[in-house]
C-alpha cells in the first residue's frame, strides 16, 4: 500500500498548491468568485462536469449498480440530462446576466423583495448538498488509512477550506480539472475494464445475474420520475451549478462546453452501473451495496493503480464539496448578510471583497466540517436538501426565465408555499418519501401563476432592465440589491 499511499498524498498536496496559486491570480471579486468569467470551453466543461459528478455520482452510482444493475445508471443519467438541459436552453441568458447569484438574478426579474427569502432556501440546499459531500470523506480515507470517521472529516474537509478559501473560484477551477482527469483515467480508463474483465467479461455477467440486471427500466418508473424531478430539475436552478455557468466567458462556451459536460455525465452513469453490475458478480454478499466501490478497488486492483482509482474517488467527492462550499458562502454573504445589514453599496475596494468573501468561506467551511461530524444519515440530509430546492425554487426561477406575467408577489408566494408544503409533507409521509417533493411542486406552481394573475403585472421599467440584461446589453451587477417598483 505504500505506493498507493504515496499517490494519495502527492494527490492532496498538489490540491494546496493549485490553492496558493490560484490566490494570486484572485485580486477582485469577479476573479475570486467566478474565475473573472473567462473560462474557455476546455476548462469550463471539466469544471462542469467535476462539480455534478462527486461522491454520490461515483460511489453511490456504483453501489446503484450493484443493487440494481444496468437501471442504477438512472440517477447519475437525469443529472446529466439536467446538464445538457441548462446548457441548451438556459445557460446563454444565465451567462449574459452578470450576476453572482441566482438571487440576484431573481431580484433583476422582479424587481426586488424576492431575494433574502430565495437566498435562505438556496443557502439551505448549498450547505446541505457541502455537508453530504464532507461526509463521504469518512468512507474513503477508512478504505486509505484507517481513521476513524471524525479523523477523516476533518482531514478531507480541511484540504478543501484551505485551498477553496486562498482562491476561492480560482483554485476550485484548476483543482476541479485534476479531479476531472483523475476520474476519467481512474474510473472510465481503468476501473471500468479491469471490473469487466474481473468478472468474466459480459457474457459471464449476463449467465449469472438475474435478467433484470439488464433491463434498462429495472429501477423501476416511479424512481426514475422521482429522479428527473429532483436531480434533473435540480441541476437547472442550483447556485453551485449557476456559479460554474457564470464562469464561462461566452454564450457560445456556456451552451456547447455545459452540453460536452452532460454528454460526459451518461458515459460516466454507464460505467458506473456496469462496475456495480460486475462487482455484483464477484461479490453477490456485500452488506451495503454502497461498499461495492471499496470494496472492487480493494481487491481486484494492482497497487499503484488502486492508489490512482482511490484518488478518483476522492477527487469526485472534492470537486462536490469544493463547488458547494463557495456557492454557500456566495449566498450567506451576498444574498442574506449584506441584505440584512443594509449593505445597500459596493464598498468599492477589491481587496477588502475578496476578503469578506475569503472569510464568509473559511466560516461556512468550519460549519460544513461541524455539521458533517454531527450528522449520520447523508441520505435524508441530501433529501432534505433537493426536496427544498425544488419545490421552493424551481418554479419562480424558471417563471422568470419564461413567462413574463410572473411577479415579485407570485414568487414570493412560490417560495413560501412550496417550501412549507415540502417541509410539512416530509413530516408526514417520511424524508425519504416521494410524495412531498411531487406536492410541494404543484403547490408551488399554482401559488406562482394564481398570485402574480392576482397581482399586478411587474412594473415596465423592471421588466425592460431584464431584456437588457438577458440581451448582455447592460454591465456586471454589483452587490446592492434591486430597489422595488411600486
Amino acid at each position: 500500500m505504500a505506493v498507493d499511499y504515496t499517490v494519495i498524498v502527492v494527490y492532496l498536496a498538489g490540491m494546496l498548491a493549485m490553492g496558493w496559486w490560484g490566490m494570486r491570480r484572485a485580486k477582485s471579486k469577479s476573479e475570486f468568485l467566478v474565475a473573472g468569467r473567462r473560462l474557455g470551453p476546455a476548462m469550463y466543461s471539466g469544471t462542469m462536469a467535476a462539480i455534478v459528478l462527486g461522491g454520490a455520482s461515483t460511489i453511490g452510482g456504483v453501489g446503484l449498480g450493484y443493487q440494481y444493475g444496468l437501471s442504477g445508471a438512472w440517477m447519475v443519467v437525469t443529472i446529466g440530462l439536467g446538464i445538457l438541459a441548462l446548457s441548451v436552453f438556459f445557460s446563454a441568458r444565465i451567462a449574459r446576466l452578470k450576476v453572482y447569484t441566482v438571487s440576484e438574478m431573481l431580484d433583476l426579474r422582479y424587481g426586488g423583495k424576492a431575494g433574502v427569502i430565495s437566498g435562505v432556501v438556496m443557502w439551505a440546499y448549498t450547505l446541505m448538498l457541502a455537508v453530504t459531500s464532507t461526509i463521504a470523506y469518512a468512507t474513503i480515507f477508512d478504505v486509505l488509512f484507517d481513521v476513524n470517521r471524525t479523523l477523516a472529516i476533518v482531514l478531507g474537509g480541511s484540504i478543501v477550506v484551505a485551498y477553496s478559501t486562498l482562491g476561492g473560484m480560482w483554485s476550485i477551477t484548476l483543482t476541479d480539472m485534476v479531479q476531472f482527469v483523475v476520474k476519467t483515467i481512474g474510473v472510465l480508463l481503468l476501473l471500468l475494464p479491469i471490473a469487466v474483465v474481473r468478472a468474466g467479461g459480459f457474457g459471464e455477467m449476463s449467465d449469472r445475474l438475474p435478467t433484470s440486471y439488464f433491463d434498462p427500466l429495472g429501477i423501476g418508473g416511479e424512481t426514475i420520475f422521482t429522479y428527473v424531478l429532483i436531480y434533473t430539475f435540480g441541476m437547472l436552478i442550483g447556485q453551485d451549478i449557476w456559479q460554474r455557468v457564470f464562469t464561462a466567458r461566452s454564450d457560445r462556451t456556456a451552451r456547447w462546453g455545459g452540453t460536452v459536460a452532460g454528454t460526459y455525465c451518461l458515459v460516466y452513469a454507464v460505467a458506473g452501473a456496469v462496475i456495480g453490475t460486475a462487482a455484483r458478480v464477484l461479490y453477490p454478499e456485500l452488506g451495503s451495496p454502497d461498499d461495492a466501490f471499496a470494496t472492487i478497488v480493494k481487491d481486484e486492483l494492482p497497487v499503484g493503480v488502486r492508489g490512482l482509482v482511490l484518488a478518483a474517488a476522492l477527487a469526485a467527492v472534492m470537486s462536490t464539496s469544493s463547488g458547494a462550499l463557495i456557492a454557500c458562502a456566495t449566498v450567506a454573504n451576498n444574498d442574506i448578510w449584506s441584505r440584512l445589514r443594509g449593505a445597500a453599496r459596493p464598498s468599492g475596494d477589491a481587496h477588502d471583497e475578496v476578503k469578506g468573501n475569503r472569510l464568509f468561506i473559511l466560516v461556512m467551511g468550519v460549519a460544513v466540517i461541524c455539521a458533517a461530524i454531527a450528522l449520520n444519515d447523508v441520505v435524508e440530509a441530501l433529501t432534505v436538501a433537493y426536496n427544498l430546492l425544488v419545490g421552493g425554487l424551481l418554479v419562480p426561477i424558471l417563471g422568470g426565465l419564461l413567462w413574463k406575467r410572473g411577479t415579485v408577489r407570485g414568487a414570493l408566494a412560490a417560495v413560501t408555499v412550496g417550501g412549507l408544503a415540502v417541509i410539512g409533507l416530509m413530516a408526514g409521509y417520511g424524508i425519504l418519501a416521494n410524495e412531498p417533493v411531487y406536492y410541494g411542486l404543484l403547490a408551488s406552481l399554482a401559488a406562482y401563476v394564481v398570485v402574480s394573475l392576482a397581482t399586478r403585472p411587474t412594473d415596465a421599467a423592471v421588466l425592460a432592465a431584464w431584456r437588457d440584461r438577458l440581451a448582455g446589453q447592460a454591465p456586471e451587477s454589483v452587490s446592492e440589491p434591486v430597489p422595488a417598483h411600486q
